[in-house]
């Protein structure tokens, strides 16, 4: 049977694979599991319920704080946040779970439900599981004055985490550090719509808003993190000094320069990681990476004395190396960048804030900035119709893999990567040079057809 949580929680078309049913019953799972009312007598358990902006999230918000009331837990429903401020207030309320309901950056059709743990962290897989196993349990329902309550946050919620992500880099109602610049945001129709441009604005910068107008329908529809195409075009054309985009749930960000040129998570990273080292508060001098990171990255960072530390593709891998050892900053090339010392997961706003702090006080520009992870030209193939199974045992493969490693030396590299669901296997090679990048994968993507065709 396959696994009901994927790597962000569970998602699916909405109403169709994610439906009210199913919301409900994970709620009431989640509140079981999550609760902690078996440990600690007379204590009710208490959640907050929040969601990104998509028509969908309405009734799957409803039916998760349904479930979870009816188990015998309080609900704050703090309506549209984004989802690293449902984590904040998880973690800073005395709460035991934190819910939100939002498909991330995928299209408006979509939706998910992915939970936190009393502090804000996300679930581990066997905790995923615990939940997912008792939807078909048989319960003892409360009743009378033991169901649960369901409120309405009136926004403070959103005011309490907008003063947080300013507080971060100083400011307040009288400090403004990023008074001067200007700075274009694309909020993707999502959370973020109200309180990415609020952040930015309490913090002193003069902002230009683009996709900040949600109806439901048009979340991530041509804007945002991953379709950057229009805010290129508001920086250049409004003089900004840069610009950030944001996904759906705000917990990515990307960015573009002055001259409109796309600045990535790697980039990104890259510039908070130096500029945290050279405040010392960089844990470890180490960046959490994933194996996806570009090596020009890896590269840069060791020009600049800070060691990389790989992962599997995905926040939640980044974010387990990063609890079981102490760093504090990792992320992805996507945009989900985690500054632990700020927040429990990745924050699209609050990199923005840091990226925004970093140009303002060096004083340079964010292309100039950027520069220093230099991008080695990239390939990726995705192969078709093979048994993913054998790409990690078939000697001839890695035998082939080992001989286009050692052709490339400490420029270059390969990583074959067999997909989780589907009889794919990535290859992604990189290079000095794009044509040597791509005679390379296509040699490989040959050897892959032949040794693991089905």
């Amino acid at each position: 049977m396959a696994r009901l949580f994927g790597t962000d929680g569970v998602r699916g078309l909405a109403n169709r694979d994610v439906t009210a049913e199913l919301a409900l019953d994970l709620g009431v799972a989640a509140a079981h599991v999550l609760g902690t009312s078996g440990e600690l007598e007379g204590h009710r358990p208490r959640a907050v319920v929040g969601r990104d902006p998509r028509v969908s999230g309405e009734f799957l918000s409803a039916a998760v704080a349904a479930g979870l009331a009816s188990a015998g837990a309080d609900v704050i429903n703090v309506g549209v946040l984004p989802t690293p401020g449902v984590a904040h207030m998880t973690a800073t309320s005395d709460v035991d779970l934190g819910v939100v309901i939002s498909a991330s950056h995928n299209a408006m059709p979509d939706n998910g439900i992915k939970f936190f743990a009393r502090g804000g962290v996300k679930l581990d897989d066997v905790v995923e599981d615990q939940i997912a196993a008792r939807l078909e349990e048989p319960w003892e329902r409360p009743v009378g004055a033991e169901v649960g309550r369901i409120m309405t946050d009136s926004g403070r919620a959103g005011e309490s985490y907008v003063a947080h992500l300013v507080s971060t880099i100083g400011a307040d109602e009288y400090t403004k550090p990023l008074s001067g610049l200007r700075i274009a945001v694309d909020c993707a129709n999502g959370a973020a719509s109200d309180i990415g441009p609020a952040a930015l604005r309490a913090a002193g910068a003069d902002v230009v808003v683009v996709n900040a107008s949600p109806d439901g329908r048009n979340i991530n529809e041509k804007c945002g993190s991953t379709h950057p195409e229009q805010l290129q075009a508001v920086v250049v054309a409004s003089e900004a000094d840069f610009g950030v985009a944001f996904d759906g749930d705000a917990d990515r960000c990307l960015a573009v320069d002055h001259a409109g040129v796309l600045v990535d998570g790697d980039q990104i990273m890259g510039v908070l990681a130096v500029a945290e080292h050279e405040a010392g508060r960089l844990a470890h001098d180490t960046l959490v990476v994933t194996v996806m990171s570009n090596l020009g990255l890896i590269l840069a960072m060791q020009d600049a004395g800070i060691r990389t530390v790989q992962t599997g593709v995905g926040d939640r891998y980044v974010l387990e190396e990063m609890r079981a050892n102490g760093y504090t900053l990792g992320g992805e090339q996507s945009g989900h960048i985690v500054m632990s010392r700020y927040a429990t997961t990745g924050d699209g706003v609050l990199t923005a804030l840091h990226l925004a702090d970093r140009v303002k006080q060096t004083g340079a520009r964010l292309a100039d900035l950027a520069s220093a992870v230099r991008r080695l030209p990239q390939t990726l193939v995705n192969v078709r119709g093979v048994d993913r199974a054998r790409a990690a045992t078939d000697e001839v493969l890695l035998d082939a893999v080992a001989a286009a490693e050692a052709r490339l030396g400490t420029t270059g590299r390969v990583l074959l990567r067999p997909s989780g669901t589907e009889p794919v296997v990535r290859v992604m090679v990189e290079a000095g040079t794009q044509s040597q990048a791509d005679a390379v994968a296509e040699e490989l993507t040959v050897v892959v057809r032949e040794r693991l065709a089905l």
